[in-house]
Formats: structure tokens, C-alpha cells, sequence
């Protein structure tokens, strides 16, 4: 089939283009004209770098292969002797018609000059095909364009033109692909809740109905007794969009029905509904029509029909009193099953599940975190297809400057009727969730809503910058003075001041690791960022509390320096001989002014990621009550290596506590039985804490791999047990076992660290010893990563040979050791987010999949 198009054509597509973070500054109608969403101004940068700044990190795989084709458009220009020829300025060819419906087609322009004279034929030709079953590349049926080189066409190499258009076809093919699958995926998303908020809008109305009729003291119409108030309802659900259930529309072509009963309780006790388990067809069981008569008008001004259908209620267990409650359940209904199965209770089926308005609370949360999470998939899928169509545009014009051949007005033309760039449903999707979350849950106010759904990130300031570098002189200015005076103090020889080494060297070992270990966070998270490395998805933190690493790097030198300040002025006054009681608090003073600011609940100092720390840090003093997330297990992970810190802390605690800085006597919480059972127990816990994170993973996924991981940090604590008990008991037998039991737990650590945590040591890899996909280009990285992963994981042999570096004092040595762990780490960091950042792009996993609380069950 022949088309025909004038060459002054121009584009009329609003949504060609979007970018990811800012909105393009001006459309224009010439191809060349389109702008990427760079501000006016602004220096030029390759489309290149441009392309893949903006595309969305774990979708990378799914888009243009931009690179590869530019690697075929410089064997043209190659082969045609290295020249470019810029042809005249060429017109868009993109026009108003629509694509033909053929399942066969070819697709050409007219050989006509601007002016009316003929022109040489065209040089390519598109098919596109309609395929119904089968398989064409990997896709099951669709669309599929193919692109013919006319022989007349005088390339110098036709071959490489050819492979040109071979791969670019696929490109395209590619692409419609993966689009019409997301497009479909979130159209099933939105459908999906759709159906969920209709539940929850009806379960509302209900539970107010109730209330209502509770309060008024009389019973509710069509109820005989308020004592057991019962409501059998059905919900006829709206039309199949969004904006259906705003407008609160019955087409009566699909029903969730609940079988509702409202129980009186004491006063002050919440109302609650029961839903009955099971799910059956009106009439199924032969119920005549009249059972179906009684209606209600709840308060959204629907009408609901009572009928048998049911829904059942689905809240994670995220926190202790959920897991709590989940576990009571689990057992009441073990119970409940095994006497229905001696015929205590017969054969009634009516059970009940309580809902009540806590619970639907939870639902509404759930529900709108969805929401969020499907507007910022739309978002994304906006982009793939912006982004996509610049990249054809980009390059079919370098191919036409290269060869001197005017093809960019025929293949673009098949771009543009293509699906991925025709297809709008994702658009008014995306319409219709603004919109609806708009009315349910911001009443009205636009601004709230742009808040949860398009979340500003934080500019960052310069002020921020020369913050960093004058504290970075100060703590370096203050470190100098500090080692030069605690050197002719003689402090940290083994001749030093006993009571200093053990009041006043714990604090400040205890926030040089600490410090340490947030300094090389800033670190992973400048590396996370220059490699694409989505983090932020990663850890599901908010884009507007996030700390970006210029903000880590702040902290870490403001806090040094002044730890290190008040140390050394600490110093000079013990030096000057006033080792007053009020003198060694200041140490603890100085703990305790971090810690005060550690809870500080103002709006200073970065609340939000201090309060989301410190939730974190509860998350895994409670483990396994609350649900397991990657930033829990994570942060878990980090205390793993901060065992010194946690000693020092509980030491420091004892010492503040017990008022034994007021007689110096610090060696009392090492005397007392109990406070030294309880500095072995701090070894412990964060090995403890990881293991029961795995248990209940295992729990909640119920992967063997997570038992397996489990048994990675038993080994550790028997490992840590074996130590002490060496420490205490210094004999061949207890040194022989330390090394056993050690050399088992290191090799178990290695094989997971490389293995599981890094995804490297694949053997049928096609990079050797490594794994597919990389995100360094650099190898040799990796193999470097893995010995110093090994050489720092022997730290423990330590303990066995008991180094000391000069006439240092011994626990000057086990300082540096411990920075060696945590430098590990930090080490370590980069590689298990990278290689948990390839398990989400392998999946094209960009969003979070937030559960949904209501599900309709079937009746047995």
C-alpha cells in the first residue's frame, strides 16, 4: 500500500517527547528542534550522555541501543572514505494520517521533489507485519517491521546498510514489545485498584452506617436485633476506568459482594465487620431473587446490593503486634480446623474474619502507596517512549548526513504509527490516577497530591560544599594537634595513663569508627550514583528526605571535628594535671550531646533521616516481630562490623551509669560478673539479630537460601565464642579450635560474599570467573575487590597472633584492625547493591509492587 506525504509535513504528537525530572523547555515542529528537558542555555551535551542520564536505570536493557547503532553508522562513514556530507535542511515527514490496518504492508513516500520535480527512487521500503501466533524475536504474536534496501539505492556498502536497518528493525520490534507488556501490566494494575478502592469506599460507608445507627441507640432498617446486627451486601462496581469510581457509576457487569456483620460491643471499642471466607455466585446455590431484595443506601450515595458474595481482608504482618496477632490467628484456626474435624462444631461454614477500622486503615494506606507506585511506573513508561523516539530521530539523522540518503522521513513515519509512540492508554491511565487520588485521599487538594506523587528532590546547595571543606581543615588542623600532643603525653604507649586510655580513648575510638563507616556510606552513595545504581529504589527511601552524599560528607566532618576538638581540649587539660571528676565527664558529656541530638525531635539537623535511622535500628532490635526489608538487613549487616563500637558503647554506658568516673575506678564494670557476661553478649547480638532476620525471611518467602544464609552468621558466633572463650583460657586446645572453627566461618563468609551477595564466581559466565553483566567496564576491578574481600576477612587471625606495632598500646592495634573491618564493608557495600541492582534490571523491576489488601476467595 502506497501513502503519500508532502515534504513540509511536520509533527503533531504532544507526548513525543518528556523527560524524566524536568519538562522540556519548548516543542518545536522540526525534527531537529525537539528539546531533551535541559534548561535554556544550558551548554550542549551529546545526545549520547543526554540518553543515558535520563533513562531509567533498570529498563536500560529494554531501550534503543543507541551505541550499537551508532557503531553501524561509522562503518558507513568508513566505508564511504571517512566524509560526511550534510545534506540540505530535510522537513519532518511525520503527518496526520493514520497507519494502514493491513496485516502486510509497504509503506513509501513519493519520489517528488519539494518543487514538484521527480526525484531517484526511495531507498528503503518498510513492511510491517501482522503476525497471530508463532514466534519473531522471542514475541509471541504483534507487529513486526522489516525493512528492505532497494539495490538501486547506490550505498557504498550496502551490506553494512543493510545490517543497519536489520538491527534497527529490531530495535523498533524491541521496543513495541516491552511497551505494550508494561502498558499491559499497569493497565491490569490500575484495573486491579480500581476493584480495591471500591471495596474500601463501600467497607467505609458500612462502618459509619454503624456507628450512625449505634449512636442514634435504635437498630438499623431491615435489622431486628443491634446486638448482632447483620448487613448482607453487594457492591456493583463502576465502569472499567478510573475516573468510574469518582463518579460512583453502576453498569452492574461485575460485583464484589460482602457478607457484612456489625458487632455491638462495650463503649469506647471499635465497630467492626465480619467478612464470611468463601466466594459464591449469586444463585449459585440456588438462593431465589427475593433474598436479594433488601438494599441499602450507604452514605457514597451508592446502592448496595445484599447478596452471598465475599471478600476477604489481606494486611502484611509488618509489625510485632500484627506478627503477634498473625500467630494467635494461625493457631485459633489450627485449633478451629482439628475440632471441626472430631464434629465439635459440626459442619458450619459461616467463619468469620474481623475487620475493623484499624484494619481498614491499614487497607487505605496500602492502597494509596499503590497508587503512588503505579503513577510513578506511567511516569517511567512516559519516558521509555519519549526517550525512544528522540533516539530514532537522533539516529536516522546522523545515518542521512553519513550516507546522503534521505530515509528519515520514511522510517520515521513507521516510527511514529508504531505502537509504543500511537498508544495513549498509559497516558490517560496515568490521568485517571491523578485524578482519583486527588479525591480519595488529599479531599481535593492538588498540591498535597503532586507531594505524594511527584515528590521534589532536594536541591543541593554550594553553601553545603564549603561547609565540607572548612570542617575537613579544621578536623585535619585538630588531628595534627591532638596526635602531636597525645604523642608527648606518651599516651597510647603501653607506658600511658591507664585511666585515660580506658575512659577517655573508648569515645574517641567509638566515633572514629562510627565516622569512619558514615564517610565511606558517602562514598558507596557517590559511586552508586555515577554508575546508575538505583539506591534510592533499592532501600525505598523518599526522594525528598534521602541524604544526598555532599550531606553525609557534611555530617561526618562537622561531627569529627568536633569530637576531635573537644578531645584534644580534654587532653590538654589532663596533660596540665586536673584530672578532676569533672573533668573525665566530659567524654560522657560529649556522648551524651550526640545522642540528645540523635532523638532530637525538632525540625533540625535532618530529622527525617535521623527518626528513619533510628526506626531502622529498632526494626532489628526487634527482629523477627517486624517484616524484614533490604534496609534493615542491610543495616544489620553494617553492625556486623561495628561489634568494637557496640562494646565500647556498653562499656562507656557502665562507666557513665555506675558513677565510676567520679572515683576513676575503671576497671569495675570489667570486675563484675554480670557487666563482663554482658560485653560478650553485645558480641553476639548483631550475629544474632542477622541470623533471626534470615529465620524470618524464610518465613515470610519460604527460600531454603535464607536457612542457608542463617548458617553463615551461627558460624560467626561460634567463631566470636571460641574467641573469648581463648581470651579467657589461653591453651593449645582452645587456640587449636579458634583456628578450626574460624577458618570454617571465613570460608562459609567468602563463599557467600562472592557467590550470593556479589553474583561474581560464575563458571559459565561469559566474563570468566565473573558474572554476565557488569556495571564497571573494568574487570581486573573485580578480581582486586575479591583479594582484598579475602585478605581483610583474616582480621581474626589477630587474636591468634596478637600483633603490636611498636611499643603501642594493644588496643591502639585492635583500632586499626577494627577500621580494617569497616573499610571491608564499605568496600563490600558497593558490590552487593550493584549486584542486587542487576537482579532488578534483569527483571526490569523499577517499581515497587505494594500489595493489595482485599482479595475475593473462592468458596470450597
Amino acid at each position: 500500500m502506497n501513502t503519500t506525504a508532502h515534504s513540509h509535513a511536520h509533527i503533531s504528537t504532544p507526548q513525543t517527547m518528556a523527560s524524566l525530572e524536568t519538562p522540556p523547555t519548548h516543542h518545536c515542529r522540526a525534527l531537529h528542534c525537539y528539546s531533551l528537558g535541559f534548561p535554556a542555555g544550558a551548554p550542549m551535551v551529546k545526545f549520547s550522555k543526554q540518553f543515558e542520564a535520563q533513562l531509567v536505570p533498570e529498563w536500560k536493557e529494554a531501550f534503543v541501543d543507541y551505541w550499537q547503532l551508532k557503531k553501524d553508522v561509522k562503518k558507513l562513514q568508513t566505508a564511504a572514505g571517512g566524509g560526511v556530507v550534510v545534506p540540505a535542511v530535510v522537513a519532518s515527514p511525520w503527518s496526520h494520517q493514520k497507519p494502514p490496518t493491513a496485516a502486510h504492508w509497504v509503506m513509501r513516500l513519493p519520489f517528488l521533489h519539494p518543487h514538484g520535480h521527480h526525484r531517484e527512487p526511495a531507498a528503503i521500503q518498510v513492511h510491517k507485519k501482522l503476525r497471530i501466533g508463532g514466534s519473531i524475536d522471542g514475541a509471541v504474536a504483534g507487529e513486526v517491521y522489516e525493512t528492505g534496501v532497494a539495490n538501486e539505492a547506490g550505498f557504498v556498502d550496502a551490506e553494512a546498510a543493510k545490517v543497519f536497518f536489520q538491527r534497527l528493525d529490531q530495535q523498533l520490534n524491541k521496543v513495541n514489545r516491552f511497551y505494550e507488556r508494561k502498558e499491559g501490566e499497569f493497565l491490569e494494575r490500575g484495573e486491579s485498584l480500581r476493584r480495591q478502592l471500591q471495596i474500601l469506599v463501600e467497607l467505609k460507608a458500612a462502618i459509619t452506617q454503624q456507628q450512625q445507627a449505634r449512636r442514634s441507640g435504635g437498630s438499623s432498617k431491615g435489622s431486628a436485633d443491634t446486638d448482632d446486627l447483620s448487613i448482607s451486601c453487594s457492591i456493583q462496581l463502576g465502569d472499567q476506568s478510573l475516573r468510574g469510581i469518582a463518579e460512583q457509576e453502576e453498569d452492574g457487569q461485575e460485583t464484589v459482594t460482602k457478607d457484612v456483620t456489625a458487632k455491638s460491643t462495650d463503649e469506647g471499642l471499635e465497630d467492626q465487620l465480619s467478612i464470611s471466607q468463601g466466594l459464591g455466585e449469586s444463585g449459585r446455590h440456588g438462593r431465589p431473587n427475593e433474598e436479594a431484595a433488601h438494599k441499602l443506601r450507604t452514605l457514597s450515595g451508592r446502592v448496595v446490593t445484599c447478596q452471598g458474595r465475599n471478600v476477604r481482608i489481606n494486611i502484611p504482618v509488618t509489625t510485632p503486634s500484627r506478627t503477634v496477632t498473625a500467630i494467635c490467628e494461625l493457631l485459633f484456626e489450627d485449633m478451629l480446623s482439628q475440632s471441626k474435624k472430631t464434629g465439635t462444631h459440626g459442619s458450619d461454614s459461616n467463619e468469620k474474619l474481623s475487620i475493623n477500622k484499624r484494619k481498614l486503615h491499614q487497607a487505605e494506606k496500602m492502597i494509596r502507596g499503590a497508587l503512588v507506585e503505579l503513577y510513578k511506573g506511567l511516569g517511567y513508561l512516559k519516558t521509555y517512549r519519549s526517550l525512544n523516539m528522540m533516539a530514532f530521530v537522533k539516529i536516522l539523522k546522523k545515518f542521512d548526513k553519513v550516507t546522503d540518503k534521505e530515509v528519515q522521513q520514511i522510517y520515521l513515519k513507521v516510527v511514529e504509527s508504531s505502537y509504543f509512540n500511537s498508544s495513549d492508554k498509559a497516558i490517560r491511565l496515568m490521568d485517571d490516577v491523578e485524578e482519583l487520588f486527588v479525591r480519595h485521599f488529599t479531599e481535593g487538594d492538588k498540591r498535597k497530591a503532586k507531594m505524594y506523587l511527584k515528590p521534589n528532590q532536594r536541591e543541593e546547595s554550594h553553601s553545603t560544599t564549603f561547609f565540607i571543606g572548612l570542617f575537613t581543615g579544621g578536623f585535619l588542623a585538630l588531628s595534627i594537634g591532638y596526635c602531636i600532643m597525645a604523642h608527648i603525653a606518651g599516651m597510647y604507649t603501653q607506658q600511658s595513663n591507664k585511666v585515660y586510655m580506658s575512659t577517655s580513648y573508648p569515645v574517641l575510638s567509638m566515633f572514629s569508627l562510627f565516622f569512619l563507616h558514615l564517610f565511606l556510606y558517602g562514598c558507596n552513595i557517590f559511586m552508586w550514583r555515577k554508575t546508575r545504581i538505583n539506591y534510592t529504589f533499592i532501600f525505598e527511601f523518599a526522594p525528598t528526605k534521602e541524604l544526598k552524599y555532599r550531606d553525609v560528607f557534611l555530617i561526618c566532618t562537622t561531627s569529627m571535628t568536633i569530637v576531635v576538638g573537644v578531645m584534644f581540649a580534654h587532653l590538654t587539660i589532663i596533660v596540665k594535671g586536673n584530672p578532676s571528676s569533672a573533668v573525665q565527664a566530659i567524654p560522657g558529656s560529649l556522648l551524651l550531646v550526640f545522642l540528645s541530638i540523635l532523638v532530637c525531635p525538632f525540625n533540625i539537623i535532618y530529622r527525617s533521616s535521623r527518626y528513619q535511622f533510628l526506626r531502622v535500628i529498632r526494626n532489628i532490635i526487634l527482629t523477627p516481630f517486624y517484616k524484614v526489608v533490604m534496609v534493615d538487613f542491610f543495616m544489620a549487616d553494617q553492625l556486623c562490623s561495628q561489634v568494637p563500637v557496640l562494646r565500647s558503647l556498653e562499656y562507656l554506658a557502665c562507666y557513665y551509669i555506675t558513677g565510676s568516673y567520679i572515683t576513676q575506678d575503671y576497671g569495675y564494670c570489667t570486675r563484675v560478673k554480670h557487666f563482663r557476661d554482658l560485653a560478650y553478649a553485645v558480641s553476639f547480638l548483631p550475629y544474632y539479630w542477622r541470623a533471626m532476620q534470615c529465620a524470618r525471611r524464610w518465613f515470610d518467602e519460604g527460600d531454603i537460601n535464607h536457612i542457608v544464609n542463617l548458617g553463615k552468621y551461627v558460624s560467626a558466633m561460634l567463631a566470636a565464642g571460641t574467641k573469648v572463650a581463648y581470651e579467657n583460657n589461653n591453651s593449645a586446645g582452645w587456640l587449636s579450635l579458634v583456628v578450626i572453627v574460624s577458618s570454617i566461618a571465613t570460608i562459609y563468609q567468602l563463599y557467600w560474599d562472592f557467590v550470593k551477595d556479589w553474583g561474581l564466581l560464575q563458571f559459565n559466565s561469559k566474563n570468566t570467573w565473573l558474572r554476565n553483566d557488569l556495571i564497571l567496564k573494568q574487570k581486573y576491578i573485580y578480581f582486586l575487590s575479591m583479594g582484598l574481600n579475602l585478605v581483610l576477612r583474616l582480621a581474626w587471625l589477630q587474636t591468634v597472633i596478637h600483633p603490636n606495632i611498636g611499643s603501642l598500646d594493644s588496643r591502639v592495634t585492635l583500632f586499626f584492625l577494627a577500621a580494617l573491618e569497616v573499610i571491608r564493608r564499605g568496600h563490600w557495600n558497593f558490590y552487593r547493591l550493584e549486584n542486587e541492582h542487576l537482579n532488578n534490571a534483569g527483571k526490569f523491576r523499577a517499581v515497587k509492587v505494594v500489595p493489595l489488601p482485599f482479595h475475593e476467595v473462592a468458596e470450597d
